[in-house]
Protein backbone atom coordinates (compact mmCIF):
# COMPACT_ATOMS: atom_id res chain seq x y z
CA UNK A 1 0.00 0.00 0.00
CA UNK A 2 2.97 2.39 0.25
CA UNK A 3 4.17 1.83 -2.65
CA UNK A 4 0.71 2.32 -4.77
CA UNK A 5 0.46 5.85 -2.18
CA UNK A 6 3.89 6.82 -3.06
CA UNK A 7 2.98 6.03 -6.73
CA UNK A 8 0.20 8.62 -6.32
CA UNK A 9 2.09 11.18 -5.64
CA UNK A 10 4.34 10.32 -8.08
CA UNK A 11 1.51 10.32 -10.86
CA UNK A 12 0.86 13.62 -9.71
CA UNK A 13 4.10 15.12 -10.57
CA UNK A 14 4.10 13.56 -13.95
CA UNK A 15 0.62 15.10 -14.33
CA UNK A 16 1.75 18.53 -13.64
CA UNK A 17 4.22 18.35 -16.18
CA UNK A 18 2.19 16.43 -18.81
CA UNK A 19 -0.49 19.03 -18.81
CA UNK A 20 1.87 21.85 -20.77
CA UNK A 21 2.44 19.91 -23.83
CA UNK A 22 -1.31 18.85 -23.80
CA UNK A 23 -2.08 22.50 -23.70
CA UNK A 24 0.28 23.97 -26.21
CA UNK A 25 -1.20 21.11 -29.13
CA UNK A 26 -4.97 22.11 -27.70
CA UNK A 27 -5.70 18.30 -26.45
CA UNK A 28 -7.72 20.21 -23.71
CA UNK A 29 -10.06 17.14 -22.99
CA UNK A 30 -7.00 15.46 -22.28
CA UNK A 31 -5.99 18.49 -20.66
CA UNK A 32 -8.94 17.95 -18.21
CA UNK A 33 -9.01 14.63 -17.97
CA UNK A 34 -4.98 14.10 -16.76
CA UNK A 35 -5.50 17.82 -14.29
CA UNK A 36 -8.72 15.76 -12.41
CA UNK A 37 -7.11 12.35 -12.17
CA UNK A 38 -4.10 14.44 -10.30
CA UNK A 39 -6.41 16.89 -8.46
CA UNK A 40 -8.12 13.43 -6.93
CA UNK A 41 -5.41 11.71 -6.54
CA UNK A 42 -4.26 14.35 -3.89
CA UNK A 43 -6.99 13.65 -1.72
CA UNK A 44 -6.90 9.79 -2.19
CA UNK A 45 -3.24 9.60 -1.51
CA UNK A 46 -3.68 10.84 1.71
CA UNK A 47 -6.68 9.26 2.75
CA UNK A 48 -5.07 5.39 2.19
CA UNK A 49 -1.93 6.43 3.72
CA UNK A 50 -3.74 7.84 6.85
CA UNK A 51 -6.09 4.41 7.31
CA UNK A 52 -3.66 1.94 6.48
CA UNK A 53 -1.52 4.05 8.71
CA UNK A 54 2.16 4.29 5.87
CA UNK A 55 2.71 7.61 5.94
CA UNK A 56 6.45 8.45 5.30
CA UNK A 57 8.61 11.55 5.37
CA UNK A 58 9.41 10.63 1.83
CA UNK A 59 5.86 9.82 0.89
CA UNK A 60 4.70 13.51 2.51
CA UNK A 61 7.60 15.09 0.43
CA UNK A 62 6.70 13.79 -2.77
CA UNK A 63 2.79 14.55 -1.53
CA UNK A 64 3.80 18.35 -1.19
CA UNK A 65 5.63 18.53 -4.19
CA UNK A 66 3.37 16.92 -6.46
CA UNK A 67 0.40 19.32 -5.03
CA UNK A 68 2.71 22.40 -5.50
CA UNK A 69 3.91 21.63 -8.98
CA UNK A 70 0.42 20.94 -10.25
CA UNK A 71 -0.65 23.97 -8.80
CA UNK A 72 2.02 26.31 -10.11
CA UNK A 73 2.00 25.05 -13.07
CA UNK A 74 -1.38 25.06 -14.19
CA UNK A 75 -1.61 28.46 -12.73
CA UNK A 76 1.63 29.60 -15.14
CA UNK A 77 -0.64 28.14 -17.94
CA UNK A 78 -3.80 29.86 -17.37
CA UNK A 79 -1.92 33.02 -16.67
CA UNK A 80 -0.31 32.44 -20.40
CA UNK A 81 -3.84 31.56 -22.53
CA UNK A 82 -5.53 34.43 -20.47
CA UNK A 83 -3.30 37.30 -19.97
CA UNK A 84 -6.39 39.25 -18.73
CA UNK A 85 -5.29 41.07 -15.45
CA UNK A 86 -8.50 38.92 -12.93
CA UNK A 87 -6.47 36.11 -13.98
CA UNK A 88 -2.72 37.28 -13.74
CA UNK A 89 -2.95 39.09 -10.76
CA UNK A 90 -4.18 36.37 -8.41
CA UNK A 91 -1.94 33.90 -9.96
CA UNK A 92 1.17 36.05 -9.70
CA UNK A 93 0.42 36.79 -6.06
CA UNK A 94 -0.14 33.11 -5.21
CA UNK A 95 2.61 32.02 -6.73
CA UNK A 96 4.35 34.54 -4.78
CA UNK A 97 2.93 33.20 -1.73
CA UNK A 98 4.11 29.31 -2.26
CA UNK A 99 7.40 31.07 -2.71
CA UNK A 100 7.64 33.13 0.65
CA UNK A 101 6.13 30.01 2.81
CA UNK A 102 9.18 28.50 1.12
CA UNK A 103 11.56 30.37 2.05
CA UNK A 104 9.81 30.52 5.65
CA UNK A 105 10.88 26.77 6.09
CA UNK A 106 14.21 26.87 4.52
CA UNK A 107 14.78 29.33 6.77
CA UNK A 108 13.77 27.57 10.00
CA UNK A 109 14.91 24.62 8.45
CA UNK A 110 18.75 25.77 8.92
CA UNK A 111 17.67 25.89 12.48
CA UNK A 112 17.04 22.66 12.70
CA UNK A 113 13.20 23.66 13.16
CA UNK A 114 9.85 22.76 11.53
CA UNK A 115 6.69 24.91 10.55
CA UNK A 116 4.28 21.37 9.35
CA UNK A 117 0.93 22.00 7.48
CA UNK A 118 -1.81 22.54 9.64
CA UNK A 119 -3.60 19.32 10.72
CA UNK A 120 -7.05 20.90 11.00
CA UNK A 121 -9.47 18.74 8.50
CA UNK A 122 -10.60 22.62 7.70
CA UNK A 123 -6.96 24.28 7.51
CA UNK A 124 -7.01 27.16 5.68
CA UNK A 125 -4.24 25.99 3.34
CA UNK A 126 -6.44 23.31 2.60
CA UNK A 127 -9.36 25.33 1.55
CA UNK A 128 -6.54 27.35 -0.69
CA UNK A 129 -5.85 24.35 -1.96
CA UNK A 130 -9.31 22.88 -2.96
CA UNK A 131 -10.61 26.39 -4.09
CA UNK A 132 -7.55 26.19 -6.39
CA UNK A 133 -7.83 22.72 -7.85
CA UNK A 134 -11.48 23.63 -8.59
CA UNK A 135 -11.17 26.92 -10.33
CA UNK A 136 -8.45 25.62 -12.42
CA UNK A 137 -10.26 22.21 -13.35
CA UNK A 138 -13.19 24.77 -14.32
CA UNK A 139 -10.87 26.85 -16.55
CA UNK A 140 -9.22 23.48 -17.89
CA UNK A 141 -13.35 22.43 -18.13
CA UNK A 142 -14.13 25.44 -20.34
CA UNK A 143 -11.12 25.02 -22.61
CA UNK A 144 -12.30 21.44 -23.75
CA UNK A 145 -15.97 22.48 -24.20
CA UNK A 146 -14.82 25.81 -26.17
CA UNK A 147 -13.21 23.55 -28.73
CA UNK A 148 -16.30 21.19 -28.68
CA UNK A 149 -19.14 23.49 -29.79
CA UNK A 150 -19.00 24.46 -33.35
CA UNK A 151 -20.89 27.03 -34.88
CA UNK A 152 -23.52 24.60 -36.21
CA UNK A 153 -23.62 23.13 -32.88
CA UNK A 154 -27.04 23.78 -30.76
CA UNK A 155 -26.28 22.07 -27.67
CA UNK A 156 -28.39 24.34 -24.53
CA UNK A 157 -26.07 22.42 -22.56
CA UNK A 158 -22.60 23.20 -23.46
CA UNK A 159 -24.19 26.81 -24.12
CA UNK A 160 -25.14 27.00 -20.81
CA UNK A 161 -22.22 25.82 -19.42
CA UNK A 162 -20.37 28.29 -21.17
CA UNK A 163 -21.76 30.78 -19.30
CA UNK A 164 -21.76 28.92 -16.15
CA UNK A 165 -18.51 27.79 -15.75
CA UNK A 166 -15.68 30.87 -16.37
CA UNK A 167 -18.09 32.19 -13.20
CA UNK A 168 -16.67 29.21 -11.35
CA UNK A 169 -12.98 29.41 -12.25
CA UNK A 170 -12.64 33.06 -11.96
CA UNK A 171 -14.92 33.39 -7.99
CA UNK A 172 -12.77 29.89 -7.47
CA UNK A 173 -9.41 31.72 -8.29
CA UNK A 174 -9.86 34.88 -6.50
CA UNK A 175 -11.61 33.29 -3.33
CA UNK A 176 -8.16 30.94 -3.22
CA UNK A 177 -6.04 34.12 -3.32
CA UNK A 178 -8.01 35.43 -0.31
CA UNK A 179 -7.15 31.68 1.36
CA UNK A 180 -3.99 32.37 -0.12
CA UNK A 181 -3.01 35.52 1.85
CA UNK A 182 -4.99 34.19 4.97
CA UNK A 183 -2.93 30.94 5.07
CA UNK A 184 0.12 32.79 4.64
CA UNK A 185 -0.42 34.82 7.23
CA UNK A 186 -0.93 32.09 10.08
CA UNK A 187 2.32 31.10 8.49
CA UNK A 188 4.12 34.52 9.30
CA UNK A 189 2.41 34.57 12.97
CA UNK A 190 3.94 31.13 13.81
CA UNK A 191 7.33 31.65 12.15
CA UNK A 192 7.19 35.12 14.41
CA UNK A 193 6.88 32.44 16.97
CA UNK A 194 9.76 30.44 16.32
CA UNK A 195 11.81 33.92 15.79
CA UNK A 196 11.90 34.65 18.74
CA UNK A 197 13.33 31.61 20.57
CA UNK A 198 16.35 32.10 17.60
CA UNK A 199 19.70 33.88 19.10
Amino acid sequence: MKFFVNFLSAFRIFTAFAIIPTLFFQLYWLTFALYALGAVSDWFDGYLARKYNVCSKLGGVMDHIGDKLLVVNSLIMLAIMMPVWFIITPVIVMIARELYISGLREFLGTQKIEMPVPKARFSMGKIKTTLQMVSIAAFFLLFAIGTTITPESDSRLFLALLSVIPTIGIWGLWLSLVASIWSATQYTITFAGHLRNIK
